[in-house]
C-alpha cells in the first residue's frame, strides 16, 4: 500500500504541476487549471452526496451537480471583459443563490408528508457551499491579479497546506503523545498540530523569500514584515480544521474515506478537504496585498 501510495502520489503531483506550467505560460490565466477544477467538483459532489446517502440523507442529486458546475463555471466571468457582474466573487455568488432557490423547489415537488424535507434541504444547501462556493476561492485565487501573481497566490496555499500535512504526520509519528480530536481522527496529535503550523510557516516563508520577489515583486514590497508568518499560521490552522471538518462527515457517516477508487489516498474530498477551508484566507490574504499594491 505504501508503495501504490507513493507511486500514485508522485503520478498526481507530476500531473498538477505540468497544468500549473501550462497554465503559467497560457494567454488566458486558469485556461488549463478550470477543467481540472470542474472535474474535482463534480467527483467531490458525488462523493459527498454518498457520505450523507450512507446517513440516509436523499438530497436532491441533481441540484447538486447542477448547482455546482455553475457556481464553479461563473468563476470564469472575471476572466471575460468588464461588465455586469464582472465582480470577483459576483456571478459565483449569484449562482449559488440561484441553486439554493432550484434546492426548495426540488423538495418542493418531492413533498408528500410533513417530516421528510428539513434534512435533504439542508444537506443540499451544505453541498452547494462546502463544494461549488468554497471551490470558488481555489479559482479566485488563480485569477487574482491575473498572470504570474494569480499562480503564486494559488502556489503559495496549496504549499502552506500540504507542508502543513507533512509536518503534522512527520512530527505526530516521531514525538506525538497527546490525542488532537480522538474521535473524529485517532491518528492526529496536539505534537502534530504544532509541527504542523510550525512547517506551514516555514512554507510560507519560502514563498514569501523566494517566489514572491522573483515572480511578483510588487507583493514583496507591499508585504508586512511578519506578513509571511500570520500567512502560514493562518493557512496551515484553517487547513487542519478542514481536514478535522471532512473527517466529521465521514465519521457520521460511518466511512473512512470519502472514496475508494484512489487506494491509499481516499477520494478526491480526502485530497481537497483541507485546501477547501484555506483558501478563503489565503483569498482574504492576497486579495487585501493586491489592493495595498
Amino acid at each position: 500500500m505504501l508503495v501504490w501510495r507513493l507511486l500514485l502520489g508522485t503520478v498526481l503531483i507530476a500531473a498538477v504541476l505540468a497544468l500549473c506550467w501550462a497554465d503559467a505560460h497560457a494567454a488566458t490565466p486558469g485556461v488549463w487549471l478550470f477543467p481540472l477544477a470542474l472535474i474535482i467538483t463534480v467527483l467531490a459532489s458525488g462523493e459527498l452526496l454518498g457520505l450523507l446517502r450512507a446517513r440516509g440523507i436523499q438530497p436532491a442529486g441533481w441540484v447538486v451537480y447542477a448547482g455546482n458546475i455553475a457556481i464553479v463555471s461563473a468563476n470564469w466571468r472575471a476572466n471575460l471583459p468588464a461588465g455586469p457582474l464582472s465582480g470577483s466573487l459576483d456571478a459565483p455568488a449569484l449562482a449559488l443563490a440561484v441553486a439554493c432557490i432550484l434546492a426548495f423547489v426540488a423538495e418542493m415537488a418531492r413533498f408528500r408528508e410533513p417530516g421528510h424535507s428539513f434534512e435533504p434541504l439542508a444537506a443540499t444547501v451544505l453541498a452547494l457551499v462546502y463544494i461549488g462556493w468554497l471551490m470558488s476561492f481555489l479559482i479566485q485565487l488563480r485569477l487574482l491579479g491575473g498572470g504570474a501573481q494569480g499562480m503564486i497566490a494559488l502556489g503559495s496555499m496549496i504549499a502552506v497546506v500540504k507542508m502543513g500535512d507533512t509536518g503534522a504526520y512527520t512530527v505526530g509519528r516521531l514525538v506525538g503523545r497527546h490525542k488532537l480530536a480522538p474521535r473524529l481522527s485517532s491518528g492526529k496529535t496536539i505534537e502534530g498540530l504544532l509541527g504542523g503550523l510550525a512547517f506551514a510557516a516555514l512554507a510560507s516563508w519560502a514563498v514569501f523569500y523566494w517566489l514572491v520577489p522573483r515572480f511578483a515583486p510588487s507583493y514583496s514590497s507591499a508585504a508586512p514584515a511578519l506578513g509571511w508568518l500570520a500567512y502560514g499560521l493562518l493557512v496551515g490552522a484553517a487547513g487542519v480544521i478542514g481536514d478535522l471538518a471532512e473527517s466529521l462527515l465521514k465519521r457520521d457517516a460511518g466511512r473512512k474515506d470519502s472514496s475508494v477508487w484512489m487506494p491509499g489516498f481516499g477520494g478526491v474530498l480526502d485530497i481537497v478537504d483541507s485546501l477547501l477551508f484555506a483558501a478563503p484566507m489565503a483569498y482574504a490574504f492576497w486579495a487585501i496585498l493586491l489592493a495595498a499594491v
